[in-house]
């Protein structure tokens, strides 16, 4: 489907943070859980947010799942039916939004709009930093093992598509896209948290890591996420060198924590100014990360109707 989009559109518009959105209207996410709490403290919340991204204009929405598994759920309490459902309902809770969306949206030249299941990696389920590393002395069979029953649970609410991301290391990616491998007409696109213009967080060369997800049919587009927005230029540059696949990018605002102050200190430069670069240097699905709001995608929307425009 990213395939026959793109046939089209010049790029798909994706999303933005997620729990940015959760802490703006006043709800915690202190918790292991991070905003996977919201799906049984506040659901309806989670719909607004999802709903308030597909019209800023995202072609996909993803859903609250990220740090969502059933081990999660299950050191809360919940019993491993009830970690399934809550699973499921995250995916059902941005079919909602998107079917009220629907319900009222105004004419305009977009496409219809889709939901993708978010996977995020084994260190978020830790929830101590070490996704930021994807040093877990795991192997591949160890990670696909970890990923295979919460990618299958999502499977069963029909995602149009998973989103696997927040990849810190080519090892995590091949065992996830394994997982996709085994899933009866799944597919999605694989991005990387990266520390630099070249490297993922987990030191493997981007490179490589498009190369070795090239041979995978179920991967659709390979690229970054939750990674500062000037190192997206070269990044893009570097998968685009050993992969014919759709680049995907949707970094950070490119604001930078101060952990001593607890506060977040202003970015370089306007993120809608980056998008067009990263347009240009070959991204073809293009969202936000953390900071980042429905006010930036509207931005990223409205630079694609300036394209169609030309």
């Amino acid at each position: 489907m990213i395939t026959e989009i793109l046939k089209t559109y010049p790029f798909i518009v994706l999303d933005g943070a997620f729990s940015t959105e959760l802490e703006r209207q006043g709800f915690s996410i202190n918790d292991d859980l991070w905003s996977a709490i919201a799906l049984y403290k506040n659901p309806d919340m989670v719909k607004a947010v999802h709903l308030s991204y597909y019209r800023a204009g995202s072609d996909i929405v993803t859903s609250a799942s990220y740090q969502a598994t059933l081990q999660g759920f299950e050191k809360k309490g919940f019993t491993r039916d009830e970690g399934k459902k809550l699973l499921r309902k995250s995916v059902e809770l941005v079919q909602e939004a998107r079917d009220e969306y629907l319900s009222s949206a105004p004419e305009e030249k977009r496409p219809a709009p889709l939901v993708a299941a978010s996977i995020g990696p084994y260190g978020a389920y830790l929830a101590d930093g070490s996704e930021y590393k994807g040093h877990y002395g795991k192997t591949r069979e160890e990670l696909a093992d970890f990923h295979r029953e919460r990618m299958q649970v999502l499977a069963e609410a029909g995602p149009d598509l998973f989103a696997c991301e927040t990849i810190p290391s080519l090892v995590e990616a091949l065992a996830e896209a394994d997982v996709l491998s085994e899933i009866p007409g799944a597919s999605g696109w694989i991005s990387f948290s990266c520390k630099d213009e070249f490297h993922t967080c987990g030191d493997d060369l981007i490179g490589d890591c498009a190369e070795a997800l090239d041979e995978f049919p179920q991967v659709k587009a390979i690229g970054v996420n939750c990674t500062a927005p000037e190192y997206v230029e070269s990044l893009i540059r570097e998968i685009r060198k050993h992969t014919d696949k759709p680049v995907v990018v949707y970094p950070n605002s490119g604001e930078h924590y101060d952990a001593g102050s607890k506060t977040w200190n202003g970015a370089s430069a306007e993120y809608a100014d980056y998008v067009r670069t990263w347009y240009a240097a070959g991204a073809r699905l293009i969202g936000g990360c953390c900071r980042t709001t429905p006010a930036d995608i509207r931005k990223v929307a409205e630079y694609r109707k300036e394209l169609l425009e030309l």
